[in-house]
């Protein structure tokens, strides 16, 4: 299928955001239950290969992404909603099997160097801090001492500018090689360019994102508060994590069709190899 870039207005962004409830709404349970599948699974291999499992679990994130879009455009169609569709991309011909091989493997490994860069920065002080919310219950004197470490804030700085300049080329660059069969290099090219071209719709979505989960939060907290069930805040953490997570993945196929006119759907043919499909 040839995909054609397409500019954005900057509107969209917060519609993106809304497409994404509207759909998560129509299969909350299947699509809530992907994300969870996948962290449990991915904690396990940790948890088993210590070292080797969190490499893994950074170079499974582009499949987590592209497997929201293949189960989220399936159940828009009425179609089923499971976990094999995070490796149901991998069943495709060799070709666009082995670019999205080649992105997960770079994609895990950079993401590596930006860890070890961001540790080495405050002195493995951020590690020590996930360590001790690990451990439970830290106390607010042993966080706030790790936070007034020096490199602790240059680390956060580092890491979240980074990170983000990380994920620009990989944003669709799975979804590119899935649907458009694009080779890896064009895949990570047309990524960026979309990004960038759209960036105002993109900063829109991400504001929204903000937006949301901050009013959800303060929201929660002081209803709980008036209730008199502070205490529930913190177990409510987790679905309120789970649900925003789906929900942001879910959107990401609305992002795509808006930006290179749509998906392949249900009966298509499959995508040209890389190296015949249109620029």
């Amino acid at each position: 299928m040839s995909l054609q870039l397409k500019t954005v207005e900057m509107r969209q962004g917060p519609r993106w955001v809304g497409e994404g409830f509207r759909a998560f709404g129509r299969r909350p349970l299947a699509l809530g239950l992907l994300f969870l599948v996948f962290l449990a699974a991915s904690t396990l291999v940790a948890a088993v290969l210590p070292f080797v499992g969190a490499v893994l679990q950074l170079m499974a994130l582009p499949l987590l992404s592209l497997g929201y879009m293949v189960a989220t455009q399936s159940a828009l169609l009425g179609g089923p909603v499971h976990p094999g569709q995070f490796i149901e991309p991998l069943r495709t011909d060799p070709r666009r099997r082995r670019a999205l091989l080649v992105l997960c493997v770079s994609y895990g490994l950079l993401a590596l160097a930006v860890l070890a860069l961001g540790a080495w920065v405050s002195d493995d002080a951020l590690t020590r801090l996930q360590q001790l919310a690990a451990a439970g219950n830290p106390s607010r004197e042993q966080i706030v001492a790790l936070l007034e470490e020096p490199g602790v804030t240059r680390a956060a700085w580092l890491l979240a500018v980074l990170g983000t300049l990380l994920s620009v080329p990989y944003w669709f660059a799975p979804a590119l090689v899935h649907w458009g069969g694009q080779g890896v290099g064009q895949a990570l090219f047309s990524s960026t360019l979309a990004l960038w071209r759209n960036r105002g719709a993109f900063t829109t979505f991400m504001a929204t994102w903000v937006a949301v989960i901050a009013m959800v939060s303060v929201g929660l907290a002081a209803l709980l508060s008036v209730l008199g069930a502070a205490q529930l805040a913190t177990p409510m953490l987790f679905p309120l994590a789970l649900l925003f997570s789906s929900v942001f993945y879910v959107s990401q196929l609305f992002a795509f069709n808006d930006s290179f006119g749509g998906a392949t759907t249900a009966g298509d043919e499959p995508a040209p190899p890389p190296d015949a499909a249109a620029p």
